[in-house]
């Protein structure tokens, strides 16, 4: 808005007789006040302008303006709004003027180690909502401060989050660390507005603080994603190799590992139909023909345990009648049924259950 139409130190209409002042020329009137018509103008058509991003001085200087008006005339009101179009078309383009405001735009744009790196030469704080990149942030990033932070802090941060978010962290955290936290939001209702602002700008400078990952995931999980994909006699050699070298790692990736085995303890059997209506039929044929050869007769059972009797009779028909497939054949199957979970978990179709739930 400052851009568009900039303050000038001109005073804005002041108070006459008493009473608020009515403005029937355009003459004579500060760009000030120009801007407080113009923005009550947008107002009224329902624009929704972002005036927290202006500095609190022009906030001010604004609400001021506006204040010290009561009517502006038809004619007074084409005339300013005339007046705004023209310096808005005169406008070739428009440039932060800053290197926090060319942060701002090039963000997602430049490589994040590039904008930390700039940010920092720069003393550039990141700009923005600063709970708006908290809630960004993935569980794995939030999860330590609600673990370390007081319960004061972590309960204002959970109350700032998405409730799907919250309660996905809740989860996680032990029952007593759980349960203090939930009851400190309670305790939360006199925190002033200012009180969380520092908060989140405090969490935001913290976590944003951290070094740069070369990589998304951590090496469990990297590993885990691997082993998913390859082939059920690959998987099983790299298992035992990795046992003899940590066993504490070989634990970690067996529990990061979904496979056609763990169908039964990680998957809710209210979403089996769900399931398999996003696996082929051929997959699943081949799939249950193949299982028993490996020892993978428990998913096979579990799938057709959940699914309509009909579905399941045919099922069994069709996998008596197809003989054993080759070993390649039925890790391509159970990798597509596998993937299909995968793919539905990934979009918050399913949640897959932890061992033991």
């Amino acid at each position: 808005m400052t851009e568009l139409v900039p303050f000038s130190a001109a005073p804005a209409p002041v108070q006459s007789g008493g009473g608020f002042s009515s403005i029937r020329s355009a003459a004579g009137l500060s760009r000030r006040a120009k801007a407080a018509i113009v923005v009550r103008l947008l107002l009224n058509d329902g624009a929704d302008i972002p005036l927290e991003e202006l500095p609190d001085e022009l906030q001010a200087h604004l609400t001021k303006a506006m204040g010290s008006m009561r009517m502006v005339d038809r004619d007074t009101l084409q005339s300013v709004a005339a007046e705004f179009a023209e310096e808005i078309e005169r406008i070739g383009l428009s440039l932060p003027g800053s290197m926090a405001g060319a942060l701002d735009v090039l963000d997602g744009k430049i490589s994040a180690q590039t904008a930390a790196r700039l940010r920092k030469e720069a003393g550039v704080k990141r700009g923005g909502d600063p709970w708006q990149r908290i809630r960004d942030m993935g569980p794995g990033t939030l999860l330590p401060v609600l673990e370390e932070e007081s319960v004061e802090i972590a309960a204002v941060m959970l109350s700032k989050l998405d409730v799907s978010k919250a309660a996905e962290l809740l989860g996680r955290l032990p029952g007593p660390r759980a349960r203090s936290i939930t009851y400190a939001v309670s305790q939360t209702g006199a925190v002033t507005p200012e009180a969380v602002e520092r908060i989140g700008l405090s969490l935001a400078s913290q976590m944003e603080a951290q070094p740069i990952a070369a990589f998304d995931n951590g090496p469990v999980e990297r590993v885990g994603a691997i082993l998913n994909s390859s082939t059920s006699t690959t998987r099983d050699e790299m298992l035992a190799g990795l046992e003899e070298e940590d066993e504490g790692f070989a634990t970690a990736v067996r529990k990061a590992i979904f496979t056609f085995a763990n169908i039964p303890t990680r998957v809710a059997p209210r979403d089996v139909p769900r399931i398999l209506r996003m696996v082929e039929q051929e997959d699943l044929v081949v799939a249950f023909s193949g299982a028993p050869a490996m020892g993978l007769e428990s998913s096979v059972e579990f799938i057709l345990e959940n699914m309509s009797a009909r579905m399941a009779d045919q099922l069994r028909e069709e996998v008596q009648e197809a003989g054993t497939p080759k070993t390649s054949e039925t890790d391509d199957a159970m990798s597509n049924i596998i993937k299909a979970i995968r793919d539905m978990e990934a979009t918050g179709e399913l949640m897959l259950l932890t061992e033991g739930e």
